[in-house]
């Protein structure tokens, strides 16, 4: 590995040709370039010698080295599922007492083991494919109490919506079930010309600090995130109408008026405290309808 005063990490360029690979379209593959966004990753994902990080799609290993070189003292779990990509891991980094690549689907991996294994809570990083970033986050939030933070690459669109407040045009339900359990924040931008091959998109690390989750009080989490994705459900109607789409009328009324919230208000203008207040106020067995969840 690299030190401060020593040669650079090999780029993500020199491992391709290295190997012989190019990027792959159906693993999502592109390659982070940029050492600004590298650097806010890392300072972002560390927070002493023995963290244990959990990176999902490792890839080149461009971050997995730098992340190694932070934790002399811990350890950096290297989930990737391209055979090809495992190669290179093994080839490149598979020396290192710090490092243990494990091949496999990064959406089948079991993050309380970890935690387990280590006998504390992990940290979970990477550069999340599109497609499946939004169920990789709601795994990590599962599975808060063995994952400490969260800090994770995804396209500028959702790093917007996992951090948008009442009233904007991204607030929606992702944000709100997200926020409810864990401080979110952006990162770094990175645009799509730190990427190899570029991204027709822009991208964001954002990070989602589960030891630091807003006082909310909130019941279970199933029944929440009904109540939220209820709210969100149909945003031309009022908060009023979209609640007695799933839930008994009379129930929505006696919850408005218990919590004083306007009815005639639209889901997006709800804090997370109102949100949190209508969850408790709306009985889970007053619901009647199915709920359209909108990730």
């Amino acid at each position: 590995m690299a030190d401060p005063g020593g040669p650079a990490f090999p780029t993500a360029h020199v491992l391709l040709e290295r190997h012989g690979l190019r990027a792959k379209k159906h693993f999502g593959q592109n390659f982070l370039t940029s050492e600004r966004v590298f650097r806010a990753i890392v300072d972002a994902t560390v927070r002493a010698d023995d963290d244990w990080i959990v990176e999902i799609g490792a890839g080149l290993g461009t971050l997995t080295a730098r992340l190694a070189e932070r934790v002399p003292e811990g350890k950096v779990i290297a989930l990737e599922r391209d055979p090809d990509m495992v190669a290179v891991l093994q080839a490149e980094l598979g020396h290192l007492d710090n490092i243990q690549i494990e091949p496999g689907d990064a959406l089948k991996y079991d993050l309380k083991a970890a935690a387990r294994w280590r006998g504390d809570p992990v940290t979970v990083c990477g550069n999340l494919p599109y497609h499946i970033a939004a169920p990789l986050l709601f795994r990590a939030c599962a599975a808060r109490g063995a994952v400490a933070r969260a800090v994770v690459m995804v396209q500028k669109e959702m790093a917007d919506r996992i951090v948008a407040g009442p009233g904007t045009k991204t607030y929606g339900a992702m944000g709100v079930m997200l926020q409810s359990y864990a401080a979110c924040r952006m990162v770094v931008t990175a645009p799509s010309g730190a990427f190899t091959p570029a991204p027709k998109v822009d991208s964001a690390v954002v990070k989602l600090d589960f030891t630091a989750p807003p006082a909310l009080e909130l019941p279970d989490e199933e029944h929440h995130r009904s109540v939220v994705h209820a709210a969100f459900g149909q945003r031309r109607k009022t908060l009023r109408n979209a609640l007695r789409a799933i839930y008994n009328p009379d129930a929505v009324a006696a919850a408005l008026e218990a919590t004083g919230i306007d009815g005639g208000r639209r889901g997006e203008t709800l804090s997370l405290v109102e949100f949190a207040a209508l969850s408790r106020a709306v009985p889970a067995s007053s619901q009647t309808g199915i709920i359209v969840e909108e990730h």
